[in-house]
């Protein structure tokens, strides 16, 4: 019994010690470089580029367009989204909502509108701006009708203040009320329709 036991334990000492050895001499370390799939070095050489080719030329007779500025539209809201200024390289616009200018479904103008408009006029004789875009525009409740002629009241009662405040024959606006037309946000939430119901005033910047 007892050598028969330790005859097993001498093989199975031997079995891990053989297997241990096998694993050893199976182990090695990757010393090659870690690289993305599809960025390995080739063996070939790049692609030839031939400066003659007639299709890398612009056509003969052809010429390039004029350089242009791209257009860089600058957004400044206030904390509760009361007014809106957007600012490109050609254009000024303030957007108001119609809550900060008007009563419910009023194109009566409220006590703090008069100074917010003011604050305009005083940018748009900044920027000597000849030509100025006043818009109305409504959410989608109620009919369209409504909206159309609430949105242009509610625009011609911002014309009228802009007007008084600059006081330029040679100013000219254009006045419209889009009503529900040209949504800035889903009309399907009340935080939506509330960012809807505006007045924009627009104008050239810099104009001389």
């Amino acid at each position: 019994m007892t050598r028969t036991r330790v005859t097993l334990t001498l093989a199975v000492a031997t079995a891990l010690l053989t297997t241990g050895v096998c694993g050893a001499a199976t182990a090695h370390a990757d010393d090659s470089p870690s690289v993305p799939p599809g960025t390995e070095a080739s063996a070939s050489a790049p692609v030839e580029v031939d400066a003659n080719d007639p299709d890398l030329k612009i056509p003969e007779g052809a010429t390039l367009a004029e350089p242009k500025v791209l257009d860089i539209k600058q957004v400044v809201e206030d904390q509760s989204g009361d007014e809106r200024r957007e600012d490109t390289n050609a254009d000024v616009k303030f957007a108001l909502q119609a809550e900060v200018l008007f009563g419910k479904d009023s194109a009566k103008l409220g006590g703090e509108a008069k100074a917010r408009i003011v604050a305009i006029a005083d940018e748009i004789k900044a920027q000597n701006a000849t030509r100025i875009r006043v818009f109305g525009f409504t959410d989608n409740l109620g009919s369209s009708a409504h909206g159309d002629v609430l949105s242009r009241q509610r625009a011609n009662a911002v014309h009228d203040v802009l007007d008084g405040e600059l006081n330029n024959p040679d100013i000219t606006f254009e006045v419209r009320g889009y009503g529900e037309q040209y949504p800035i946000a889903d009309n399907s939430s009340e935080s939506g329709r509330k960012k809807n119901r505006r007045v924009e005033v627009s104008f050239p910047r810099g104009e001389s």
